[in-house]
């Protein structure tokens, strides 16, 4: 059978290039007269062999040209444009293989027809029809779904994802909030689905707030898209939100201002901050790890974990009544400074320069985690961040809390979470964590506790069923043993310099050049089944992102867990006794 009487599984398009050199890994094509390649077009070729079964070559387009031919000069363009010089326009693509059927690497030949893959040619060539379970991430240029292994996200051949971009533009939060409704919407995960647990922490205003609130915004068209994609467009069924107290109110109000319905306060009491060990995540900044007061850190850890016992709300540490944050720092910077019980909560063997640096650093925080851990709230009252008895996508709310802050819930909650999973053993259910500013929590230099979790997350979360989605603006500031252990990664908007680092030299030349204009809603997905990184847009969210675009919520969505809560439930109540005070 000959080329021309190769019945193609689309619309020819050209043939292969004779000027240039054709190889297995890449070739080139002329377009034909009156057809177009864009760049992402997906095509396929034949390669007839003489003793054997014809190889298909598919690929994807990667760049494109055009060029007059039978010009020799730049001027020439002018004679041709008025006629006055024969030449003719020529555009070619070129076209990088993701798919050799046999496997058997040999170049295509020139002058062979390249087809538009279309159907399952275009399945074959992208190695969908290998993907026993595709999740749907968008769309690709040409109008059709693109599809990403669940396989490499669930944990069952690899986990992680890294989604980097320009804050504001390429929006990562708005990709990963989709990619969590297309997991749990899509059916890949069957009956686990259900199950199933997202952990998001909003960093940035109250945009994610609202995910159970279906978008106002939403139009025929998008609905239309998301039918293409399998999916159902509606916002998502089962969220629950937490937020920091407000300061200085005594009730634990949550301090929110758009949403006022549905939020619980979450915050540590005194006896958990000591019982737990807690006080390390207090100096979670990798500079804190490169200073010697890390020893007198992990030692008054230890000695608040030895001596403190629960108190009417509080804690008492050495005969002493402790009811607050800002009375547990005074009283250990008192002991500090004492030469009697110094060596006693810090060590023998430290400087009184290391133990007076400690001190300062903890009594800057007294204004930040003051709210946080409290001695003067209900310890029966719900508090506790804890996915396992929330809803399926539980949202923690940080925007209104100081960088210190910030970097003590998430460092503590992370923390928590890993260890309840690994106490349960199984990797079923799924914990997806949702984490913005990234290289702010795992900076490529340096130690933190926090960061800590995230390596131990990236390296044996995939075991344990905890699946990190992580986002950046610069992937090249993350710590590289997080970013190699993500088989998925996500590309939008790149700064130029950003985008000419070499953890994104598995983006084209082309690409990485395209990312420096990408507009919003285009991603770059990297998988591990296909040799190129796939341009999908994904549609506009139809659950609401922020209060504006907020359309009423489902009922059942509008209660907190403060509204089942014990009313008699008292400050430092440990038994419930009859004659409990109300709360």
């Amino acid at each position: 059978m000959t080329d021309d009487e190769f019945d193609g599984p689309g619309e020819g398009v050209g043939r292969v290039l004779g000027t240039a050199d054709a190889t297995p890994l890449t070739f080139w094509t002329a377009v034909a007269p009156g057809s177009y390649l864009q760049l992402d077009d997906v095509v396929v070729t034949r390669r007839e062999l003489p003793d054997r079964e014809p190889v298909t070559i598919a690929g994807v387009v990667t760049q494109v040209r055009a060029r007059h031919e039978g010009a020799q000069f730049d001027s020439d363009v002018f004679a041709i444009a008025d006629g006055t010089l024969p030449a003719m326009v020529q555009e070619a693509a070129e076209i990088t293989t993701t798919r050799v059927d046999p496997e058997l690497y040999v170049p295509p030949t020139p002058g062979a027809v390249v087809h538009r893959a279309e159907g399952a040619a275009r399945d074959r060539a992208l190695h969908f029809d290998r993907m026993e379970r595709r999740i749907p991430m968008g769309m690709g240029r040409d109008g059709v779904p693109v599809y990403l292994n669940a396989d490499f996200l669930d944990g069952s051949r690899g986990a992680h994802v890294s989604i980097s971009g320009i804050s504001g533009v390429a929006t990562k939060t708005s990709f990963a909030t989709f990619l969590l409704y297309s997991v749990f919407r899509s059916g890949v995960l069957g009956g686990d689905a259900v199950n199933a647990k997202a952990l998001i922490f909003n960093v940035k205003g109250e945009d994610l707030l609202f995910l159970d609130h279906p978008n106002t915004r939403l139009d025929d068209a998008t609905r239309a898209g998301y039918a293409k994609l399998g999916l159902d467009a509606g916002a998502f069924p089962d969220v629950r939100v937490y937020a920091p107290p407000r300061t200085g109110d005594s009730s634990g109000t949550p301090d929110v201002s758009s949403r006022l319905t549905g939020v619980d306060s979450f915050y540590w009491t005194l006896s958990e901050f000591c019982a737990d060990r807690l006080l390390p995540y207090v100096f979670a900044d990798a500079d804190d790890e490169r200073q010697q007061y890390t020893m007198v850190v992990h030692s008054v850890a230890a000695h608040l974990a030895r001596y403190a016992q629960p108190a009417d709300g509080g804690v008492s540490v050495d005969g002493v009544r402790l009811g607050s944050y800002t009375d547990l720092v005074d009283h250990i910077v008192e002991q500090l400074n004492d030469d009697e019980t110094r060596g006693d909560w810090a060590g023998s063997a430290v400087g009184l320069g290391t133990v007076n640096a400690f001190a300062r650093r903890l009594i800057g925080s007294k204004k930040d985690l003051g709210r946080l851990i409290r001695g003067d709230l209900a310890t029966r009252r719900p508090h506790s961040i804890n996915t396992t008895e929330s809803a399926q996508v539980t949202v923690v709310d940080l925007h209104n809390l100081p960088d210190r802050a910030q970097r003590f819930v998430v460092g503590v909650t992370l923390k928590s979470e890993f260890e309840r999973k690994e106490k349960a053993g199984t990797a079923k259910p799924l914990l997806f964590v949702v984490l913005d500013e990234l290289n702010k929590y795992a900076p490529r230099e340096g130690s933190s506790p926090i960061k800590e979790v995230l390596l131990d997350i990236a390296e044996r979360g995939r075991s344990l069923g905890v699946i990190l989605i992580g986002a950046q603006q610069t992937a090249s500031e993350v710590e590289r043993r997080i970013v190699t252990n993500s088989a998925i990664r996500v590309v939008g908007r790149l700064d130029p310099a950003e985008a000419s680092r070499p953890e994104y030299g598995f983006l084209p030349p082309a690409q990485r050049q395209r990312a420096l204009l990408a507009k919003p809603g285009t991603m770059f997905v990297n998988q591990p089944d296909i040799p190129v990184p796939l341009c999908l847009e994904f549609p506009f969210p139809a659950w609401a992102t922020r209060v504006s675009e907020a359309g009423r919520a489902p009922s059942e969505t509008l209660r907190s867990i403060t509204g089942t809560v014990d009313p008699f439930a008292v400050v430092g109540s440990g038994g419930g006794a009859d004659d409990d005070i109300p709360f």
